[in-house]
């Protein structure tokens, strides 16, 4: 009912995982990260315990194809099911279940795969995984989301539009970006949207946020007082609709 793709950005190591489908909230239940671990998507009858799992035994130092092979042997359900993962090193491995309902298929390629079922064809995925790897220069969430895009206007899943989400993680525990779209009428373009969105403010009160390496983060705002001050001014100059702003 998905497809989905897994990445792991070959310069920055940053991890990230973009899926859409003619589901609700597809987000809640797809994609499974962490730093420095990996990427994991299940889908089309999805198990949860495959993300849960998964991302334990990456941790452990097992490889994506020994996990992979020991998720799926040990579940009655597998052939119904399509999983696939990236590591922090960029190996990857994906299984897609006989029963899976027509059209379904993987891709892999370095450092990142593509998997759906219920598309409307092969080229769904052969258009998305075409399009990120045509696009090295973009970071990592719009090189997901362009992909996303080319596999939408490829056909994507052939019942129609419903939700998507995106999540990138950039060595902290806790997500960089995390957007989703539960029940839309156009997901992807909802998550663009998001995404200018939080270019606007968000991203830019992030970097206060605190991380491993400044566990106190940033606690005199002066800076990011004027660094908002002036990306308003900025809008008002360009004629921008502004924006409602407030600590989390």
């Amino acid at each position: 009912m998905t497809w989905s793709i897994v990445a792991r950005d070959p310069e920055s190591g940053d991890l990230g995982v973009a899926v859409a489908s003619r589901f609700f909230a597809v987000g809640s239940r797809v994609p499974h990260l962490c730093s420095h671990v990996g990427a994991v998507a299940t889908q089309a009858f999805v198990n949860p315990h495959y993300g849960i799992h998964g991302l334990v035994m990456l941790a452990e130092g097992k490889s994506p194809e020994e996990i992979v092979t020991a998720l799926t042997a040990a579940d009655d359900g597998r052939n119904n099911r399509q999983l696939h993962m990236v590591d922090a090193q960029g190996r990857n491995a994906a299984f897609t279940g006989s029963a899976c309902v027509d059209w379904a298929g993987h891709l892999l390629d370095d450092q990142v795969s593509v998997a759906g079922n219920m598309l409307a064809g092969p080229q769904v995925i052969e258009e998305t995984l075409k399009t990120y790897r045509a696009h090295p220069e973009l970071p990592l969430l719009e090189r997901l989301l362009g992909a996303m895009e080319a596999g939408e206007a490829a056909g994507g899943d052939k019942r129609g539009k419903q939700s998507a989400a995106v999540q990138v993680y950039r060595g902290e525990a806790y997500p960089w970006l995390d957007l989703r779209a539960d029940d839309h009428a156009d997901p992807l373009a909802e998550l663009r949207r998001l995404y200018a969105v939080a270019q606007e403010r968000y991203l830019h009160f992030a970097e206060a946020i605190p991380t491993a390496a400044k566990p106190s983060g940033l606690t005199d705002r002066t800076a990011l007082d004027q660094k908002m001050q002036a990306l308003e001014e900025e809008r008002a100059k360009s004629g921008a609709k502004s924006v409602s702003f407030a600590n989390p």
